[in-house]
């Protein structure tokens, strides 16, 4: 009975006040990690025993005439878009009726060959073909070759700026990546596989297994083959050391020549998100968007309900003036700037402000009330910033909500609605509609209520909602209303709002102190003074003062265990403080020899 007056009262109030103030929605101008498309379930059975649960890893994006192609692993289809934001899934099996597997194109290599777009998923066997076409929006498909000879896992091909064009591939916690030339025209492998290089956690630290690199149980893993050329330099990136770990990242080698020998890039791992709301930053690829800024996808980790539960990633990515390969996650997961022709200034190669929009968290651990909760699936699992944890309602219902209070009347610029799957039924990619409706409200007094966004006839699967508003509104409170979820109980991990609080920056951090030892020069601890008004912490550290490419957030702590180190290397360390009305200076660079 409260859960249904509360919904009537709430679309009452909506009916009274405003239109929904996205209506005439202007171009979108920026997103959200992690991306929100259309996600299918796993379709392993053996993979879902404690709860069906979205999926997916692994992905390429290709710029093909004009469009961007999205392929990931298990996904019974791919995305294409001209934007980079609103994606179109065409639904397509690239498997043989013989193929007895449930991998259709796990981790897929793509790649642009001519005017053609080429597609060949992960397997050991010989007996995959590799397929072709000159009109992929339309779905026509053809062989190139079948089969095709050599079997290789995490594939990746290369078309070199010379026409000649190269295979990668690799992944094991054995083995080593291996790369070959093939013909071109025939795809028959020219000469003998070379082993190209292997892991080395005994010196970099970030390659160790285990969620806290500490090298539990197995060996590291190297996996995920891509490769870039930039400015006559070979650049082959890998994944390491688990993609069920936060510390998931890419590494990164560098050759004169195709096929080696490779050096490790002395910036590594050259893509890196291990704090954060959603974390992992490994196993995907390197592109460049029509306006020839890089990027770099790759994949993100919850593992809650299988190891293997993930989402995707988009960074801003380049070269610096020394030709090193770097990945900006500063914020990764907050909202940034989309590319487009008249917002290039945002997109400089600066790695200190890369895309970040500077909206900032405005409810981290703030309070939250429901209509009602299914077990110990608590509220405020809502705005801890933690991906792996949710909030669950007690049902489906239209009319369940949840509400999250801001502390003060704040400037909202958007809102991200991460969606959990508790007691979801699916396996695979659904046939049938698959959507989510809802209302999304605000008010400055938990009395009168306006419509935010209303999605009450939306008919599209948005699993990680991001509405960017037209206008900014002032808000203290901002509720959810459900009206549809496509399966499952209403369940959220993130109800994440995003603007300015409008009170004051936190203070600068004091008393930064960062322990290397001589015992592991792998790892260093660092402490600090909590800073009253900071919600979290970021800190950055890399080889160079200059060159200060990674970035961890730090939430609700004052010390950090950073282990992701070359022991050979000195490092350089600095902090700013983070709340919702901005971030502090940063202190002073400490060198930790």
């Amino acid at each position: 009975m409260r859960k249904t007056s509360l919904h009537i009262l709430g679309i009452a109030c909506c009916l009274l006040l405003l239109a929904d103030t996205s209506s005439a929605q202007k171009k979108q101008l920026t997103y959200c990690n992690p991306i929100n498309i259309d996600y299918g379930y796993t379709p392993i059975p053996n993979f879902s025993t404690a709860g069906r649960h979205r999926a997916t890893a692994d992905p390429v994006i290709t710029f093909y005439k004009g469009d961007y192609y999205l392929f990931s692993t298990n996904q019974w289809g791919y995305w294409y878009s001209s934007d980079l934001y609103n994606w179109k899934f065409v639904s397509r099996s690239f498997l043989k009726p013989y193929h007895k597997v449930y991998d259709d194109l796990c981790a897929p290599a793509v790649w642009v060959q001519g005017d053609t777009l080429l597609v060949y998923g992960s397997t050991q066997e010989k007996n995959f073909p590799i397929w072709m076409s000159t009109n992929p929006k339309a779905n026509e498909w053809k062989e190139a070759v079948y089969p095709f000879m050599i079997g290789a896992w995490d594939p990746d091909f290369f078309v070199d700026t010379d026409g000649r064009l190269y295979l990668y591939w690799g992944s094991s916690n054995t083995y080593p990546l291996y790369g070959i030339e093939i013909n071109r025209k025939t795809f028959a492998p020219i000469g003998e596989r070379k082993e190209l290089f292997k892991l080395n956690d005994t010196k970099f630290g970030w390659q160790r297994f285990g969620e806290y690199l500490d090298n539990t149980f197995l060996d590291p893993f190297m996996e995920g083959a891509w490769m870039t050329k930039h400015n006559g330099k070979y650049y082959l990136q890998y994944g390491a050391p688990g993609t069920e770990f936060s510390g998931y990242g890419d590494g990164v080698q560098v050759s004169d020549n195709p096929l080696g020998p490779f050096t490790p890039q002395p910036h590594n791992p050259f893509s890196y998100k291990p704090g954060g709301f959603a974390r992992g930053a490994g196993h995907g690829n390197t592109f460049q968007d029509r306006y020839n800024n890089y990027w770099h996808l790759s994949t993100m980790v919850i593992a809650v309900k299988n190891n293997f539960e993930r989402r995707l990633g988009l960074w801003p990515a380049g070269f610096d003036k020394d030709g090193v390969l770097y990945t900006n996650t500063t914020f990764g997961d907050y909202p940034h700037y989309l590319p487009y022709a008249d917002n290039t200034a945002k997109f400089t190669n600066d790695n200190a402000n890369g895309t970040f929009t500077g909206w900032m968290l405005l409810n981290y651990n703030k309070p939250v009330t429901v209509s009602s909760t299914l077990g110990s699936y608590s509220a405020n699992n809502a705005v801890d910033e933690n991906i792996k944890t949710y909030w669950s309602a007690a049902s489906a219902n239209a009319g369940e909500w949840i509400a999250t209070d801001l502390g003060r009347l704040s400037t909202v610029n958007a809102v991200q609605l991460n969606y959990a799957d508790q007691d979801a039924t699916i396996l695979g990619k659904p046939k049938q509609p698959f959507y989510h409706q809802y209302k999304l409200l605000y008010s400055a007094d938990n009395k009168t209520w306006k419509i935010l966004k209303d999605k009450s006839a939306n008919k599209t699967d948005v699993p990680h909602d991001y509405v960017e508003l037209n206008t900014p509104v002032k808000a203290r409170y901002i509720k959810l209303i459900n009206l549809h979820v496509p399966t499952g109980k209403f369940a959220i991990s993130g109800l994440r709002v995003f603007g300015n609080g409008g009170g004051a920056k936190p203070d600068t951090v004091k008393e930064f102190v960062v322990l290397r030892t001589e015992k592991d020069k792998r790892s260093a601890w660092l402490k600090w003074k909590p800073v009253d008004n900071a919600y979290a912490y970021n800190i950055y550290t890399g080889i160079a003062a200059d060159k200060l490419y990674t970035c961890t957030m730090v939430h609700n702590a004052n010390e950090y265990y950073f282990k992701a180190m070359d022991k050979d290397l000195p490092y350089y360390f600095r902090i700013e403080a983070v709340n919702e009305n901005g971030v502090s200076k940063r202190t002073a660079i400490i060198k930790a020899e």
